[in-house]
């Protein structure tokens, strides 16, 4: 529940439905779950089982996988997540914003949503509120520990999420005129099944949506028992998240296609990226039907709840480093909560800035992904597969597709990887070199190569740090699980 709850996020909810209605629907369904199975599940089972082997934090984890010299690997697959959490704690405060609107009825009949949105957006003192509020909710979870904090919220939030999903699709699907997006969700083409763009954008959503090669799974894996079975545990960890994705594109597109007031509008509001889509033409929308207050209360829930849930394994790969490097549990959580509120107030304060480092550590954690594989091949991909993930007591047993998958991994990112960059170039000819420009090649070439170089001058102390040799490490590594110390 809590590893479900971890790969549920944001991304479900505002950004699948998006992308499936702009590259084919049901073609983009189908290369979606290619893509989970080819490349998703094969990174969380490995990643899971370097967890549980070293039962560290990600710098421990690649430290001991791959050798200590190898330290500044897990550092960096730490560092990316860590300051992914330090802007998606903004927009987690941006979710819990619009639930207290919903609240207050502002999404009545007449409502001037882009005006609510933009009045909230440019106003730094509310802005940074919510951003306190995110990660003064994420720390009150993670200070009660991993049993009573972390898994206690996932047991409660993770049905309630599905609960009102499932209500926001029943009530979308009750809409005059819904079939139109249920057409556009499901449809397959075969002019986009062959179309290579398609299958980079799927192949891209696999990976930002199911946490893939995030360092996640390492570090929620740390707290599982021996035996807990791998293979089975994270087919069903990817597909409740495609499963999530598809109700969430039930609520959202037959809203979208049944309540605009033209095709034109319907398509603008597609093309209006996650914000422009989530805080703007929604919110619109809710206005325009019956029942629509609740309707926006239901939606806002939704993604506040999707958001915290992975905010607390963002800030949990954090603490699960400083426990490593011998910190008491709630004194990590205390200073990584603390890092993260005030790392994310540049966030808060400028959406350049959330905007510049969204592109620059999104794509990063494709290095990450590639990272994992890597580290399988380099430890050995056949003794995982039989060590690790077919280990006595694992009814599911995993076959040599893993073998092959694990290969195949570093191929798909590096293609994926420089689409990405080749994309960023083309849309901006001009400035695709500018180190200052929000969303260039530029920026994120240079903000990559400082933090890698960092790590690779201290990656001694790195280890020295945060991967120690203890004596606690030899019980830990046979499998005691419960509260780190």
């Amino acid at each position: 529940m809590a590893a479900i709850a971890m790969a549920v996020g944001t991304g479900n909810i505002w950004r699948f439905p998006r992308m499936a209605a702009a590259h084919g629907g049901g073609s983009f369904l189908i290369i979606l779950i290619i893509a989970v199975i080819v490349c998703s599940i094969p990174l969380l089972m490995s990643e899971m089982a370097i967890g549980r082997h070293t039962r560290k934090g990600s710098v421990g984890a690649m430290g001991d996988f791959m050798g200590r010299r190898f330290n500044w690997v897990g550092a960096w697959m730490g560092f990316v997540c860590v300051a992914i959490m330090f802007y998606y704690s903004v927009v987690t405060g941006w979710t819990i914003k619009y639930v207290v609107l919903a609240l207050q009825g502002s999404f009545s009949q007449g409502s001037d949503t882009k005006v609510l949105w933009e009045t909230f957006s440019t106003n730094p003192r509310e802005t940074i509120f919510y951003h306190i509020i995110a990660m003064g909710l994420t720390f009150l979870i993670l200070y009660q520990g991993v049993v009573k904090g972390i898994e206690r919220f996932s047991k409660i939030i993770l049905p309630l999420l599905a609960l009102l999903l499932v209500a926001g699709a029943i009530r979308a699907l009750t809409l005059p005129g819904a079939s139109l997006g249920v057409q556009y969700l499901f449809r397959i083409d075969m002019d986009y099944l062959l179309n290579p763009r398609t299958w980079l954008e799927g192949f891209t959503q696999a990976a930002w949506s199911t946490g893939a090669g995030w360092a996640l799974m390492m570090t929620y894996a740390i707290y599982t028992k021996p035996k807990d079975a791998i293979g089975g545990s994270m087919f069903v960890v990817a597909y409740a998240d495609v499963a999530v994705a598809i109700i969430a594109g039930l609520a959202i597109l037959p809203t979208i296609f049944a309540l605009a007031p033209s095709m034109e509008y319907a398509h603008e509001a597609l093309a209006s990226g996650n914000v422009g889509l989530t805080f703007i033409y929604m919110s619109e929308l809710f206005t325009t039907m019956p029942g629509g207050g609740l309707m926006a209360l239901f939606f806002f829930l939704c993604l506040a709840f999707a958001a915290v849930s992975s905010l607390i394994s963002q800030v949990e790969v954090g603490v699960a480093n400083l426990v490593t490097a011998g910190w008491n549990r709630k004194r990590a959580v205390m200073l990584t909560c603390a890092a993260g509120f005030v790392c994310g107030i540049p966030s808060a304060y400028s959406l350049n800035f959330l905007n510049n480092q969204d592109f620059v550590w999104g794509v990063a954690l494709l290095l990450s992904g590639m990272f994992t594989a890597i580290a399988i091949m380099k430890y050995g991909v056949e003794k995982v597969r039989v060590e690790h993930l077919n280990q006595l007591g694992s009814k599911m047993k995993i076959g040599r597709w893993y073998n092959w998958l694990i290969y195949l991994n570093p191929i798909i990112i590096g293609i994926i990887f420089i689409w990405l960059i080749y994309q960023s170039i083309v849309s901006d000819v001009e400035n695709w070199w500018n180190p200052l420009a929000a969303e260039s090649t530029g920026t994120m070439v240079v903000q990559w190569i400082l933090v890698l170089a960092v790590l690779l001058l201290a990656n001694r102390w790195i280890g020295k740090y945060f991967n120690p040799s203890r004596p606690s490490d030899q019980a830990a590594a046979s499998g005691q699980t419960g509260e780190p110390q």
